[in-house]
């Protein structure tokens, strides 16, 4: 079974050998990425990706698929098969990787951006403390927190998803692991991390820092330090959810302690740091009734 015929399995992968491919022109960074097959399937047929498939309606999805709308392999029963699939390959390849931190940013930061080079710095201090680096595997800071992570000697760790353009895995991922389901990725991201460090992004960014500020809130997950780095370019956030939001009684005060906001790569390193200590007595035994 190839990718030619039809999509492979979502698995951890090694980055595959072979001539890099060039990244879309949407900012600096490296051109040298590796080729990743697995998820460049849907890109380079012309088909929806899985996500789109799931997400469609009955109608919706005729128009995009035709006739295989009713061909069992295309039924949401069967998807529910892969889902549970790749649930469980990512379980497989993420359970033995350690303390963690999650790492995520713009994929269009270039490397001439000061965040770029304070994601190197924060990836390689964490490593150094023994961390492992999780994070979308791709270009701009993740891949530069994937770097930082290989300078510091540590596990770096992409998860990548599949998306409407072809892409590749950026060459600082030790361990890549395809996905083809949003929701099954951001579960990993969040399983298997000590902590979110969240850099300046776009809306992809967004979504993952207020997603876990939800399961913060909400109890789902606890002891877990989220830190928004960069105060220039979140205060127009902050200052509208300490503004507006909060008058309103949109969010508690309370609600304000969920996240920290830094500039120092040394500090955001060290704010994990004493979170885990604190904390490991804790993990440990979770993680022994898992």
């Amino acid at each position: 079974m190839t990718d030619e015929t039809q999509p492979t399995d979502p698995q951890a992968t090694q980055p595959p050998s072979g001539e890099p491919i060039s990244r879309r022109s949407d900012g600096g960074g490296r051109t040298d990425f590796q080729p990743n097959p697995s998820i460049n399937f849907s890109a380079r047929v012309g088909r929806p990706t899985e996500d789109e498939q799931l997400l469609a309606s009955p109608s919706a999805k005729r128009r995009i698929i035709g006739d295989l709308a009713t061909d069992f392999t295309h039924t949401d029963p069967w998807r529910v098969l892969r889902i549970q699939g790749e649930f469980v390959a990512g379980f497989d390849a993420l359970a033995q990787v350690g303390p963690a931190v999650t790492v995520f940013g713009s994929a269009r930061t270039s490397e001439a951006d000061p965040y770029y080079t304070q994601a190197i710095a924060t990836g390689r201090l964490l490593a150094e403390r023994g961390f492992a680096i999780i994070t979308g595997g791709g270009p701009g800071i993740m891949e530069a927190a994937n770097r930082g992570a290989r300078e510091g000697g540590g596990r770096s760790i992409g998860c990548n998803i599949e998306l409407p353009h072809e892409q590749g895995t950026n060459p600082y991922v030790d361990l890549s692991v395809n996905f083809r389901y949003f929701f099954v990725r951001k579960t990993m991201f969040m399983k298997y991390a000590e902590g979110f460090i969240i850099f300046p992004g776009g809306f992809g960014t967004l979504d993952e820092l207020f997603e876990a500020l939800t399961l913060i809130q909400t109890g789902k997950v606890r002891n877990f330090p989220l830190i928004l780095f960069g105060t220039a370019y979140w205060g127009g956030l902050l200052d509208w959810i300490r503004g507006p939001m909060l008058a309103e009684g949109k969010v508690s005060p309370g609600d304000l302690d969920l996240f920290m906001l830094t500039d120092d790569p040394a500090e955001a390193a060290e704010i994990i740091s004493a979170y885990h200590e604190r904390n490991k007595d804790t993990i440990v035994s979770t993680a022994l009734r898992d």
